[in-house]
């Protein structure tokens, strides 16, 4: 069933630098005030899979028309979602999600300032020392879902300000034309591309890793790693899964992460079928993974209200670069768009391999993932060999 927007009233975006500098000095710019016309989300069958697609009912790329007050005079602004829908690549800045974390991330920090103080308005959002949790631990503390996606959050953006600092460091930042994240990652990015502020990002970080633990302790539910086997026959594995299992307690593909490698999530009942049937479709292993609960599909819509309310509660900007959708493998322009997405996204599956490959085929030169581990890079050569990826830690 299409989704739609119902009017509503934003603050005013990047979009009012399209004004004239004359109207910009002249006018008073306090309280703006924009009004979006209905805009309706579709599937398309361009997109399988659990790939969601989002445009208007006739398949043209959606746009939000805005009406701008700005002093006695009313302008209109066409903010295009699909502004950075012919996106270029030469580089990438890539985040983590969660699972990247471990102890004793975060330790280079101490010696640059700037990442240091990050984690510094960190500890005043969370209220508690996060660069404490990261560096010393304990394990199952920084392993929890309401710590785990703040720390990585900070952390990677931390490694940003210590790329930031070395010599050249300055230079690859401002190369950086489009930005990507695992998951919670996509929130990284977002950071990064001046779509929210650190601190609004870190909130809403908090809130999402809270709000799906709450979703997670309502069910009980699981998620398990298929590893050998094409998306196809993962699908079929699921199929099979469900036929023996109640709905409450189905699984689905929840991470598409690369060839050979799909989390599946679902009841726990659902994931103990995947794993004995995993032999009999030829898949060379199965790994239980260490999350609250299936992350990524509908055992996460307690979760969204809290998000949707969040979100709007938050002002989002247009990116200065494009940032890929986990739910789409698209990029979007328009604040709205972003804060629905951010909201689905929890209970979608992520379309991190789709992402990967239309990087590489559009071009792309190099990455950089930042942030613990280096999870994201070994994605990428399971993808391509042959894709140069550099990792940035703290």
């Amino acid at each position: 069933m299409p989704l739609s927007f119902t009017t509503t009233t934003l603050t005013l975006p990047l979009f009012l630098r399209t004004l004239p500098s004359a109207t910009m000095a002249s006018s008073s710019l306090a309280i703006p005030s924009v009004s979006l016309k209905t805009l309706s989300f579709t599937s398309s069958d361009a997109f399988n899979k659990g790939i969601r697609g989002f445009g208007l009912k006739n398949g043209n790329p959606p746009r939000v028309f805005m009406s701008l007050s700005v002093g006695s005079q009313t302008q209109n602004v066409v903010v295009d979602d699909a502004l950075f829908l012919d996106y270029k690549p030469t580089f990438a800045f890539l985040f983590p999600g969660q699972g990247a974390q471990a102890v004793g991330m975060g330790k280079e920090a101490h010696s640059v300032s700037a990442a240091s103080e990050l984690f510094k308005k960190a500890n005043d959002i969370l209220g508690y020392d996060l660069l404490e949790l990261c560096t010393g631990g304990p394990k199952e503390k920084l392993d929890s879902t309401v710590i785990s996606q703040p720390a990585i959050y900070v952390t990677s953006l931390a490694a940003v300000e210590v790329l930031r600092a070395r010599d050249g460091g300055q230079q690859i930042i401002d190369s950086v034309d489009v930005t990507c994240g695992l998951s919670l990652g996509e929130y990284t990015a977002l950071a990064f591309a001046g779509a929210f502020s650190f601190e609004d990002g870190l909130k809403l970080v908090k809130l999402r890793g809270e709000a799906m633990q709450e979703a997670a302790d309502a069910a009980k539910s699981a998620m398990v790693s298929v590893i050998g086997l094409d998306s196809d026959k993962v699908q079929q594995l699921c199929d099979a899964a469900n036929q023996d299992v109640d709905e409450a307690d189905r699984v689905q593909i929840a991470n598409y992460l690369c060839p050979g490698n799909y989390a599946v999530s679902g009841g726990v009942k659902g994931v103990e079928a995947v794993e004995a049937k995993a032999k009999s479709f030829k898949a060379r292993m199965t790994v239980r993974l260490a999350v609250a609960g299936a992350f990524h599909t509908s055992f996460m819509e307690p979760a969204v209200s809290r998000l949707e309310a969040a979100l709007a509660a938050t002002e989002i900007r247009q990116p200065r670069i494009p940032v890929i959708s986990n739910v789409d493998a698209q990029p979007h322009a328009d604040p709205a768009t972003i804060k629905k997405i951010l909201a689905c996204q929890v209970t979608s599956p992520v379309q991190w391999e789709t992402t990967v490959k239309t990087l590489l085929t559009k071009g792309l030169k190099k990455s950089y993932e930042l942030g613990p581990g280096k999870v994201i890079a070994g994605i990428f050569k399971r993808i391509d060999k042959k894709a140069e990826i550099e990792n940035i830690s703290v």
